[in-house]
């Protein structure tokens, strides 16, 4: 089901929560709505749920007008955090309770119902857990009778809202891949919300990144990674080092940074930033460097190895601890930086330039 977002806005009292949304999913789509909490993302999914109302703006599936259909009448399949299943029900009575409360003359057979019940037993690889109540299941298992138990009703439209938070991340590893399998099986389109990186990244065919009730930026886990189109996202997707910089024919340029594996970017001279996540510099010995190393320590597979110059803000950086064991307090660095985001400096307090602005809305459907 293909699915069109258009200006969605949503005021709980004085708290603008979304900001004109639009957005684009394409039928059979997997799409990670990631951000921190109170970006927009879970009240945009319950609006698609049609548990919450939008202020404005139109929702169209498959074609059809949401906004004159109710949430019952959507065919949503919805997965929470807190699995929300019926402790007094067996697994199998879980999976059949969306079949069985369905209008006499819309409900199955009880022989269609257990078929059913069979097959998603298998699908979710608890075939031998039928007979057993929520409360004698572990964490992972429960989470995979909620997603069945929406699946029962073979959903228009899969909704989870994150599905995996309250688990371990050893199981929520485990249940990722899963979760991405039973997606191609069934073929259904499926949004779910995450704080998670790691989580977003691997599931997704596309990631959506909310910022304070706006979308960011949509792209792939690579296209997000390698082209951050605000200092926001740059910043979320962990560039928390920040060196002014002078840009001069497209280089970003400061005493100590060697930027040439950089690719040149398209804006003016002039002032800006340059963000950089901690994993992705290398360190080159420079006597004549402005960077000190002030301190290092080892978490056994990583080195954290504290850098500063004069008039520049502190460095931390992560190191792969067999790689630069020749690191040591009082030696001067020069930063060699394999990947960066670069900003010229804002025209304005709102707003600044990014390097490779990539659309906020994308037709694809």
């Amino acid at each position: 089901m293909a699915i069109e977002i258009s200006g969605i806005s949503k005021q709980f009292g004085k708290t603008q929560v979304l900001r004109g949304i639009d957005l684009s999913i394409a039928d059979r789509e997997l799409v990670a709505l990631l951000g921190p909490s109170g970006s927009g993302k879970t009240t945009l999914l319950r609006i698609i749920a049609g548990l919450e109302w939008p202020d404005a703006g139109q929702l169209v599936v498959a074609g059809e007008d949401w906004m004159q259909l109710g949430a019952k009448d959507r065919r949503i399949g919805f997965v929470f955090q807190s699995y929300a299943l019926f402790p007094h029900m067996s697994v199998r009575e879980n999976l059949a309770f969306g079949l069985t409360v369905r209008p006499k003359a819309q409900r199955p057979s009880a022989a269609e119902i257990k078929s059913r019940v069979d097959e998603l037993l298998s699908l979710l690889q608890i075939d031998t857990l039928g007979d057993r109540y929520p409360a004698q299941l572990s964490g992972g298992q429960r989470q995979r009778v909620a997603l069945g138990r929406a699946l029962a009703i073979e959903p228009r439209v899969l909704l989870l809202d994150e599905p995996f938070g309250a688990l371990d991340a050893a199981i929520r590893r485990d249940l990722r891949r899963w979760l991405r399998d039973v997606h191609e099986r069934t073929g259904s389109t499926t949004i779910f919300v995450t704080h998670d990186q790691e989580e977003a990244f691997e599931l997704a065919d596309r990631v959506v990144v909310m910022e304070q009730g706006r979308i960011a930026q949509i792209g792939t886990a690579d296209q997000i990674h390698d082209h951050p189109a605000t200092p926001f996202v740059a910043r979320f997707m962990g560039a928390v080092i920040e060196l002014p910089v002078t840009l001069r024919a497209g280089r970003a340029e400061l005493k100590g940074v060697d930027t040439s594996a950089l690719p040149r970017r398209p804006l003016g001279d002039g002032p800006a930033t340059l963000f950089l996540a901690p994993d992705q510099v290398a360190l080159e010995a420079d006597p004549a460097s402005p960077f000190l190393v002030t301190g290092v320590s080892s978490t056994g597979r990583l080195l954290r190895v504290t850098l500063e110059a004069p008039g520049l803000p502190v460095v931390e950086l992560d190191l792969p601890r067999l790689q630069a064991r020749a690191v040591a307090v009082g030696q001067n660095f020069r930063l060699r930086p394999l990947a960066g985001a670069v900003f010229s400096a804002p025209r304005s307090p709102a707003a600044a330039d990014p390097i490779d602005r990539l659309p906020v809305k994308e037709n694809i459907a």
